[in-house]
């Protein structure tokens, strides 16, 4: 295939860990890889991409100064205690202050030109809007772009979060505009409207499956186990699971490495000397450590329509898979048997070649017009 030129526009990119920045991080390092000229623009924060264009070959370019979101690679998103007030009364009616993105979004496409790929990458679903206010106003500039609108969970479908009945008109708008819409699994597929489904390509996560080191494991002297990621309240909720091993009168070691830890604040005392809590570490030196437990923990989501990308990571890392549902129905049997070294009801992940990113590319290159 001859050089393609190709711009992904995302919220953040590395060295943030969060999933979609993998994804934007990952892609654009292939897509360059095979050859390709990409672009990608992202909240830069106070990051110093210099020696990372250099290294791969990626032009990275800002989303431009935004007035209400303060964004730190590590630290987040920071608002001032004005944004804070406007959020407060009017965040969820106006997907404030994220909206914002959508301008600059459309105003950084106006110095593109000849696009072959473009791929968006949500959430947050003002990079899609962006794109498609900016499609909207030069309708004969895309002509000769593909437009792939690359969305890791729902919007107005999304089981964890709702949103006023009116950006239904918004989703619908974007869903239009695109050429074509990615989601990470089938099962997601009945979370858009039925007249875009037509439209939906599967393409699951990736990643690079070369840069992947882990350890050689040993059988750990108490049983040691990890999870990672985010919890919510009786949806991803550890809670049930802790209680009960209160109660387990055995040593054992649990890690997890997460930023929201309101949940489990006080089993940090409760759980002393066996429960271990720290904030997300980067993605290499995590397979690493997962690599070292004796199983990991994963906790289902109540609906089918998400899967968490971690359990990408679990597998890679060869390591037995817990899963448990986030009530007191969990399965305290399945939990004591992993506790005894027996793993015969670990979850399994099948074809774990579709997750490397080199079929994830040619996947994304094969949906480009002719």
């Amino acid at each position: 295939m001859n050089s393609l030129k190709i711009v992904i526009v995302s919220y953040t990119a590395y060295p943030s860990v969060a999933p979609r920045a993998q994804r934007t991080t990952e892609l654009a390092k292939e897509m360059a890889r095979q050859g390709h000229d990409v672009t990608m623009y992202v909240l830069k924060g106070d990051y110093d991409y210099t020696d990372f264009e250099l290294k791969h070959n990626i032009k990275v370019k800002s989303l431009g100064r935004t007035f209400f979101l303060k964004f730190r690679h590590g630290n987040g998103t920071h608002y001032s205690i004005g944004t804070k007030i406007i959020k407060k009364l009017f965040g969820r009616v106006l997907e404030f202050p994220k909206i914002e993105l959508a301008y600059h979004v459309s105003k950084v496409l106006k110095n593109e030109k000849n696009i072959d790929l473009l791929v968006s990458i949500a959430v947050p679903y003002p990079i899609h809007w962006g794109v498609a206010w900016h499609k909207q106003r030069n309708p004969e500039k895309f002509k000769n772009i593909t437009w792939v609108a690359d969305c890791g969970d729902p919007y107005m479908g999304n089981p964890f979060d709702s949103h006023p009945f009116y950006f239904k008109y918004i989703e619908k708008w974007f869903c239009r505009k695109a050429d074509y819409i990615t989601i990470p699994i089938e099962e997601a597929r009945d979370a858009y409207y039925p007249e875009f489904q037509h439209k939906i390509k599967v393409i699951p996560q990736g990643f690079n499956f070369d840069d992947i080191k882990v350890g050689n494991y040993q059988k750990n002297e108490v049983p040691t186990f990890i999870y990672a990621g985010v919890f919510y309240p009786e949806l991803r909720d550890p809670r049930p699971l802790l209680d009960y091993l209160i109660n387990l009168d055995r040593d054992f070691k649990f890690i997890i490495y997460t930023r929201t830890q309101t949940l489990i604040e006080k089993y940090k005392n409760l759980l002393e000397g066996k429960l271990f809590v720290y904030d997300y570490i980067p993605r290499e030196e995590l397979l690493v450590q997962m690599s070292k437990a004796d199983f990991l923990l994963n906790i289902e989501n109540p609906s089918a329509k998400q899967s968490p990308s971690k359990l990408i990571d679990y597998a890679l890392s060869q390591r037995p898979i817990l899963s448990i549902k986030s009530n007191d129905e969990f399965g305290k049997n399945v939990v004591d048997k992993f506790f005894e070294g027996d793993y015969s009801d670990s979850l399994k992940i099948e074809n774990i070649d579709q997750y490397d990113i080199k079929n994830i590319a040619a996947k994304f290159l094969k949906l480009i017009k002719n």
